[in-house]
């Protein structure tokens, strides 16, 4: 065997790909869990959760991080085996952007433009910016330990890529908690917090998962 077809091996093999996509998910899990126990351990649900999930713009806030995860996780997947091509994963990355491109051009026609900064900046964005990072970050480093066992040839990206399901997670998780419902608050604080992380996988994985 030459070192391409080394290379390409884990792609040409279904069952050792399947056990490695369930052992990442185990992992991952875990990390989800402690996400989700960090979350009422420290932040708690949103009393009025119960009615305001039927206002579309609080169903936004999960709809669009969780999409956004569903797409990344995919393609990460793709990403940590060398030879497998990436699919519609990519396109599918851009069906959150969709989304909260729909949501913000609905908020600016519905409301004035002298109401627009205030609800862009919301009541507790600096509170975004540090809960979705912490619920983020169990998610993340279980994700880039259960990487490595992966072959990603671009580290960098892989961890980027981690870091950005880890943010999409953490930001869905959030959502549960958060009182800001504007699709602009959306787009801006939950966009910088899943930023972070996914600049953090990038540089973290860029050392870990070099091989």
């Amino acid at each position: 065997m030459n070192a391409d077809q080394l290379i390409r091996a884990p792609a040409a093999d279904p069952p050792e790909g399947a056990r490695l996509n369930q052992s990442i998910a185990l992992i991952a899990g875990i990390g989800v869990a402690a996400a989700v126990a960090l979350f009422f351990i420290r932040i708690g649900l949103r009393p009025n959760l119960a009615t305001a999930i039927h206002d579309p713009r609080v169903m936004l806030k999960f709809l669009a991080p969780f999409s956004a995860a569903v797409a990344t996780a995919g393609l990460l997947l793709r990403v940590i085996r060398p030879g497998m091509a990436r699919g519609w994963w990519s396109v599918a990355l851009f069906t959150p952007l969709g989304l909260l491109a729909i949501g913000a051009i609905g908020e600016l026609s519905v409301y004035p433009a002298s109401e627009w900064y205030a609800r862009l900046v919301g009541r507790y964005s600096s509170y975004c910016l540090k809960s979705i990072p912490l619920l983020a970050a169990p998610i993340l480093v279980a994700l880039l330990f259960a990487l490595r066992r992966g072959t990603p040839m671009r580290p960098s990206l892989a961890g980027a890529l981690a870091g950005l399901l880890a943010g999409t997670i953490g930001a869905t998780i959030y959502a549960a908690h958060c009182p800001d419902d504007s699709p602009l608050f959306l787009m801006t604080w939950y966009g910088l917090s899943v930023a972070m992380v996914t600049l953090a996988g990038a540089l973290l994985g860029a050392r870990m998962l070099r091989w």
